[in-house]
């Protein structure tokens, strides 16, 4: 970890924070979600550097270190697309390997979409491909007033829920609640954050060091935008691509104690193949243990099917 080597990167006007390892003719990009950060990937990057490849884990505008957006409440999906192609430009990357998480395992299809002669290959981790409009999408609305998503979406509830606590508790309740297996639905009155017993230990494989770090991060960017992109700009990303089709090979990791496999509708669009009409040369490979944090839980694995991936694949 020591190793890493972190700078920032002028990208469209804004300093991207980059975290770097590695050096090879294969660049992996590693794009985090929400509570999460480039640390998140910590366990990769060091697995992907020492197979010999170019390892690069960003914060997303916004987030961690990385510069705040001039206009943070009107952040969408295409900021985070634009800069990534741009930071490949900046980094004289002519191509590469997008791998994402949570809401970031949308930008690494966008981009394939929008950009193919850019994207080698294309891994997500807990969330396939969901084209705007698609009737797994549209069932989300089906969830209780209490969906932490629809929650999330209110301006100023989220704000005034995490606003009670210190930025550590926060990042602690939701990688509590983010860990389990049942989707995060608070009751009538209830707020996110009281979902959670403030004795409630940490899931065994993120230590109080690892919190600590992601606290940090967070303490510096705040949750303003990352409020605005995932949850207030969700829907509205491929809106305006009319046959959306991913033509680069794919490969989804999914765990089955995963609280996402429980939205409706999910399971059966990625068990019953579905996506694979959006995303042809998608591989589904999954872990039966795994939670909505795969790659820190079972860190050995994770690596091991996205360094498999990479093996078979050309640059």
């Amino acid at each position: 970890m020591e190793k890493i080597k972190h700078t920032h990167v002028e990208v469209r006007g804004l300093k991207l924070h980059v975290a770097e390892l590695g050096t090879g003719p294969k660049v992996v990009l590693f794009l985090h979600g929400f509570p999460e950060i480039w640390y998140t990937w910590r366990h990769q990057m060091v697995a992907a550097a020492e197979a010999g490849h170019r390892a690069i884990a960003i914060d997303f505008r916004g987030y961690g270190l990385s510069d705040q957006p001039a206009e943070p409440d009107k952040g969408n999906f295409t900021d985070l697309v634009e800069d990534i192609v741009a930071l490949l430009d900046a980094l004289s990357i002519s191509k590469a390997f997008l791998i994402g998480k949570d809401f970031g395992a949308l930008p690494p299809y966008l981009v394939a979409m929008s950009y193919p002669e850019r994207v080698s290959g294309v891994v997500t981790l807990g969330v396939p491909f969901l084209p705007a409009g698609s009737a797994a999408l549209r069932s989300q609305h089906q969830l209780p007033e209490g969906f932490y998503i629809s929650r999330w979406k209110e301006p100023g509830r989220a704000e005034a829920d995490f606003g009670r606590l210190d930025v550590k508790s926060v990042i602690r309740n939701i990688y509590i609640l983010f860990s389990r297996s049942e989707i995060p639905i608070a009751r009538e009155g209830q707020e996110i954050m009281d979902m959670v017993d403030p004795d409630t230990p940490l899931p065994p494989w993120l230590s109080e060091e690892d919190l600590a770090i992601y606290a940090s991060l967070y303490e510096k960017s705040g949750f303003r935008f990352p409020l605005q992109v995932p949850y207030r700009s969700m829907g509205k990303e491929s809106a305006v691509i009319t046959y959306p089709k991913v033509t680069v090979p794919a490969l989804l990791i999914m765990g089955e104690k995963d609280y996402f496999l429980k939205f409706p509708g999910i399971e059966e669009y990625v068990r019953n193949g579905q996506v694979k009409h959006f995303v042809p040369k998608l591989e589904v490979v999954y872990l039966p243990e795994g939670s909505h944090f795969v790659h820190e839980q079972l860190p050995d694995q994770v690596k091991q099917l996205i360094l498999n991936f990479l093996n078979k694949l050309e640059i």
